[in-house]
């Protein structure tokens, strides 16, 4: 038994009081106009943060092989709340999307909670069906479809971007576990023809494409996001303008407190502060993968490994659309964006990967 691999949790301490930090500033000019209350975004996400530390503490704690005994029924437990949240009725409908639950003034969203729960799921199917992935009607496919039904359901809610990184998230699982090139090979024929299915059933998506490749055809519209983006970006220079000190957070960045706080932060600490948001991210990762080269069984190595390849490709998503090199998703930025059930299923991850660093040999 070791300590916890202490430089990973600081790091995610680290950044996520900085994203705290963030949120006030980038969110409380709009939450004074919208609420009369300029802490609102700060105070809401503070209690999402002390709740998944204690998560984390009680997640270490505990021996993470239970999840392996669970790992069924918390996918069970996912695609329920996942069939629930797109009921009318029951499900929320927010920014165009029915993927809340609305609690008073707090908003869960179940699919953050599926993410994880079918990277629970891949690593004991990986683990327990090692002999066989290569076979890929009896190998690969039964976690093909299970995927297919989570994504189907997300994107009925619709939300792109979460579907994104569960796909590919499990398609690195894949990888890794041995599966044969040719294969990925396929599948991405098969992306390539389901994202373009999916531009024709809803044509916003198409709207965003051709915003993405040129923002100023429609500034006011469908690119009016990523250009306010990059002219929080552009002027940031070496230090930015300073705490508080953002001019794209007064009305004109929509919501600057989720999807584009990278913005601001680039903005008000330029390019010192990207460069220490983009170290901290990277430590996370790199400690990640020590972690799950160091697991001593395949079930920890796959679960540690789909934990990191959550967090690296939402993060990287985050990044790419606020810089403006991929079209909006929708996706937040872990640790640092507003949003309770993104910050709760991020720190539960980091305790997991944590509980298996603590009890690998």
């Amino acid at each position: 038994m070791k300590k916890i691999d202490y430089i990973l949790f600081i790091s995610v301490i680290v950044l996520s009081l900085f994203g705290i930090l963030m949120i006030f500033s980038s969110s409380y000019v709009w939450a004074e106009y919208k609420f009369a209350d300029p802490l609102k975004y700060v105070k809401h996400q503070s209690l999402f943060f002390l709740i998944g530390l204690f998560l984390m503490y009680l997640i270490i704690k505990l021996d993470y092989k239970v999840l392996l005994k669970k790992a069924n029924l918390i996918l069970i437990i996912s695609l329920i709340l996942l069939i629930l949240v797109i009921i009318p009725g029951v499900g929320s409908i927010r920014n165009g999307s029915r993927s809340w639950f609305g609690i008073g003034s707090f908003g869960i969203q179940p699919s953050e909670a599926a993410k994880l729960g079918l990277i629970i799921y891949a690593a004991k199917y990986l683990s327990s069906n090692e002999r066989i992935l290569n076979k890929i009607m009896k190998g690969v496919l039964p976690l093909l479809m299970i995927v297919g039904l989570v994504f189907l359901l997300i994107m009925l809610q619709p939300d792109f971007g979460t579907g994104v990184i569960i796909v590919m998230s499990i398609i690195g699982l894949l990888f890794i576990s041995g599966v044969k090139i040719s294969f990925f090979l396929k599948i991405g024929l098969l992306g390539i023809l389901g994202v373009v299915g999916l531009i024709i059933i809803a044509p916003y998506r198409l709207e965003r494409i051709l915003s993405f490749l040129n923002p100023w055809s429609d500034p006011l519209g469908s690119g009016f996001q990523i250009i306010q983006s990059l002219y929080a970006i552009g002027p940031g220079g070496l230090f930015g303008f300073g705490f508080l000190n953002s001019r794209q957070k007064h009305f004109y960045l929509p919501e600057p407190q989720t999807d584009f706080i990278f913005s601001i932060i680039s903005e008000e600490f330029g390019f010192m502060g990207i460069l220490i948001v983009t170290t901290l991210f990277l430590i996370i990762i790199i400690r990640g993968i020590r972690i799950a080269l160091k697991a001593d069984n395949l079930f920890s190595k796959y679960l540690a490994f789909g934990i990191v390849f959550q967090i690296s490709i939402q993060t990287l998503l985050n990044l790419m659309v606020v810089v403006g090199l991929i079209p909006v998703t929708g996706v937040t930025l872990p640790f640092l964006s507003y949003g309770g059930s993104s910050l709760l299923i991020s720190m539960i991850s980091i305790g997991i990967l944590l509980n298996i660093s603590r009890n690998s040999t």
